[in-house]
């Protein structure tokens, strides 16, 4: 995941809900970070392994494919889809079924929608790279 200094890093915000993926994507783009974005799972999957993005931020309730589902299959997609980091959005609470689903394939973070703002995003997005590239 190195970059050169002058090359943006890839967002992808897979979020079906048009208000906060439009919010997200602005937020992101003003920080700095090149953005793709989708609306529903299914699509989603299709898009992060063409694109092959440096984080993904990614709802749990959409149509077509659920969150918890497309990062199942991404991690089950080979090397890209194992490592890379994923920042859960959800409105849902956290239960006991949705959070073995999530510590099982190991998002980098968790995020109920009511509790975080938009700054709050970004400065995960920043962390969770970070995290990323130490690792390796």
């Amino acid at each position: 995941m190195e970059k050169n200094i002058k090359e943006k890093y890839k967002i992808a915000v897979i979020e079906d809900e048009e208000v906060i993926s439009k919010s997200l994507v602005g937020e992101l783009e003003d920080a700095g970070f090149e953005v793709i974005t989708a609306f529903d799972g299914e699509y989603g999957l299709q898009l992060v392994l063409k694109e092959k993005p440096d984080l993904i931020l990614l709802d749990i309730v959409m149509p077509k494919m659920d969150g918890v589902t497309m990062m199942k299959d991404l991690r089950e997609s080979g090397e890209y889809g194992k490592r890379v980091p994923i920042i859960l959005l959800t409105n849902l609470n956290a239960d006991d079924k949705i959070m073995g689903d999530i510590t099982q394939n190991q998002p980098s973070y968790y995020l109920v929608k009511s509790s975080y703002t938009m700054a709050d995003v970004v400065e995960r997005v920043r962390h969770s790279l970070k995290e990323a590239l130490s690792r390796q």
